[in-house]
């Protein structure tokens, strides 16, 4: 199976109930579940975190990368902020996905600026819990390498 570790930044926890004309009414336990379903449909082991804590995020991210897993991540606000997380994806040696529920490109402009995106393999954003199924399904191609993609075309 192809270990992917999906990894979510601060305040996902709240998805719900959190501002929800914005990131829908999904949890992320329902989100979770869902992304688990669909693993077991690609034949992908997830890990599934969520962390408050920018130096924790930074200990997953290269837990991952040191056990050859691929990376699922939505960095939430440290997306913006965090020179250790984009140093941590890119000096890990993960390949990694970001993703985000809403478009941050359609909303204030400190948002759209991500620091991660340029060592992440692709972003993915606006679609909702969907963004994150989209995000697995490339990765899983990704890791599973070009036999695997030309086979699925």
């Amino acid at each position: 199976m192809i270990p992917i570790h999906v990894l979510n930044g601060p305040n996902l926890n709240l998805l719900g109930t959190r501002e929800p004309g914005i990131y829908g009414s999904a949890t992320l336990a329902d989100i979770e579940r869902d992304l688990r379903a669909r693993a077991d449909a690609l034949g992908v082991a997830l890990a599934f975190h969520q962390t408050n804590h920018e130096g924790e995020l930074v200990g997953l991210v290269q837990a991952a990368g040191a056990a050859g897993a691929g990376v699922l991540i939505n960095a939430a606000a440290y997306t913006h902020t965090s020179i250790a997380l984009r140093d941590a994806i890119a000096g890990s040696g993960v390949v990694a996905v970001e993703v985000h529920l809403s478009n941050v490109h359609a909303r204030e402009a400190f948002r759209h600026v991500s620091l991660i995106a340029p060592v992440c393999a692709g972003v993915i954003c606006g679609f909702g819990p969907d963004s994150y199924a989209l995000g697995l399904d490339a990765l899983a191609r990704l890791l599973a390498g070009p036999a695997a993609s030309a086979s699925q075309d």
